[in-house]
């Protein structure tokens, strides 16, 4: 995509947006040249970027399999969904339940362009797509779309993947993650992953500048402020680790990044249950 292609509206192609540098990282087409200029600056200090990304929805069809296949949830609330990228998440949890659903969330508007992509039901399930900003966690619970595809008086998974380092802590991220799960009924689950400063700091330090110089609000966290976003849930083993740590012997893909060094990566994720 150019800036001679025409976009949808309300697109603004002259300030790069997170969903599209990740777009460009992992390859894909749906950017434009604002975004690829981030991506090369981060790419410039963070080779390992693209790892990162790969290990990241690598950990997403990991996570996702094991909820669908394992723990028995056919409900999926997909909330940050970004540009469609296969797998897709309802492609993954379809694949192990046919009748799974899943309602995407997200507050980009090229998203909104490219929802089509991401209604591809099986014909048992369903899928659906809300165009809403997590830090206003009630026009997701409270829409029309999620209540029409999701019961939430039944277990949901809520997948938060590369999400919350986005939010900003003036905007109480942990406040929201909170709202967000309490409707959710017992057994419900949340899946998140979120880049970290532990591993490499120097380096994720240099990328949250350049986020930062382009009104991007990256946040990376040590691990002792990711943990409060799993308060009150049961983690499923082994826990808060690296993403290509979480379970990778589930994962025989290339890109699942089993051999990487955490540095590489520098995100955390977990799966916990709602008790």
């Amino acid at each position: 995509m150019t800036d001679e292609t025409p976009g949808p509206p309300h697109v603004d192609r002259t300030r790069a947006h997170p969903a599209r540098i990740y777009d460009y990282i992992l390859g894909g087409h749906d950017n434009y040249e604002v975004d690829h200029a981030a991506a090369r600056q981060v790419l410039s200090v963070w080779p390992q970027a693209r790892t990162a990304a790969r290990v990241n929805r690598a950990f997403m069809r990991r996570a996702t399999h094991w909820l669908a296949a394992e723990a028995g949830i056919d409900q999926f609330l997909d909330i940050g969904t970004g540009i469609p990228t296969e797998p897709n998440l309802h492609q993954v949890a379809q694949d192990a339940n046919p009748a799974a659903r899943v309602v995407y969330t997200d507050n980009d508007p090229l998203v909104l362009r490219y929802a089509e992509a991401l209604m591809t039901s099986t014909p048992q399930g369903r899928t659906a797509y809300l165009h809403a900003d997590v830090t206003a966690p009630h026009t997701i619970l409270e829409a029309a779309e999620l209540r029409s595809t999701l019961d939430l008086d039944r277990p949901v998974a809520l997948s938060c993947n590369a999400l919350f380092h986005f939010i900003p802590d003036r905007d109480a991220p942990h406040e929201i993650m909170e709202a967000l799960l309490k409707p959710l009924a017992p057994g419900s689950y949340l899946a998140l992953s979120h880049g970290t400063v532990d591993f490499a700091p120097e380096h994720i330090g240099r990328v949250m500048e350049i986020y930062h110089g382009q009104g991007i609000p990256l946040t990376a966290r040590p691990k002792a402020a990711i943990e409060p976003f799993f308060a009150g849930l049961e983690p499923v083993a082994p826990g808060l680790v690296a993403p290509h740590r979480w379970r990778p012997d589930r994962d025989a893909g290339a890109d699942s990044g089993a051999t990487a060094l955490d540095a590489e990566v520098s995100q955390y994720a977990a799966v916990a249950r709602k008790p």
